[in-house]
């Protein structure tokens, strides 16, 4: 009898998936405002002794102007990385325009591109201090609804950022570190 349970719920279960994954796209909320939230994985590459591997939060808002076009802000903490000598901690504010396509059913793929304001506390020896940078950023990703007002988000953002620690201490030499945030995360995402 279990089993028989069992089965049944399973069936049950992938029928209305499949049900869900073969309605037409009308049925996600086309236009309105959504928010969700990313956390990932965040590489830090540089040169120097600069590359480290952290994670990354990630607050996400948006409106989505039709099925195809959306702007969205978020406020990311890609927290502290680096090592004893020379390190940093970044966190800012973005502002993107997202090109969405729908794929089938609910999944679509999606690329951005955007700004990103930060503020970075760098550490060298023992002196640190505080910089304001402006970079851009190019991602993509995959989005699947699981319901007309949920989705869940993978992505891929490369922030082209130049971390300058140059005035951070004049004495020491090669303080000016070339670096890319680059940020692989999971996420939700709920339109109202």
């Amino acid at each position: 009898m279990k089993k028989l349970i069992t089965t049944l719920t399973a069936l049950t279960a992938v029928t209305a998936f499949n049900t869900y994954a073969q309605t037409p796209e009308d049925n996600i909320n086309e236009t309105g405002i959504y928010v969700g939230g990313n956390y990932g994985y965040l590489r830090v590459e540089g040169e120097d002794e600069f590359d480290d591997d952290k994670d990354v939060w990630q607050g996400v808002v948006g409106y989505k102007f039709n099925t195809y076009v959306a702007l969205e802000g978020s406020y990311i903490d890609f927290g502290d990385y680096g090592n004893n000598v020379a390190g940093g901690a970044t966190d800012g504010y973005t502002a993107a325009v997202k090109g969405i396509v729908p794929i089938t059913g609910g999944l679509s793929a999606y690329a951005k591109i955007g700004q990103l304001w930060s503020e970075t506390d760098f550490r060298i020896g023992g002196v640190t201090r505080t910089e304001d940078d402006e970079s851009v950023f190019v991602g993509a990703g995959l989005s699947f609804a699981v319901s007309p007002q949920f989705l869940i988000n993978a992505e891929y953002v490369v922030y082209d950022t130049n971390l300058d620690a140059e005035q951070v201490a004049d004495d020491i030499d090669d303080t000016n570190f070339e670096t890319d945030l680059k940020q692989a995360s999971i996420g939700v995402e709920y339109r109202f």
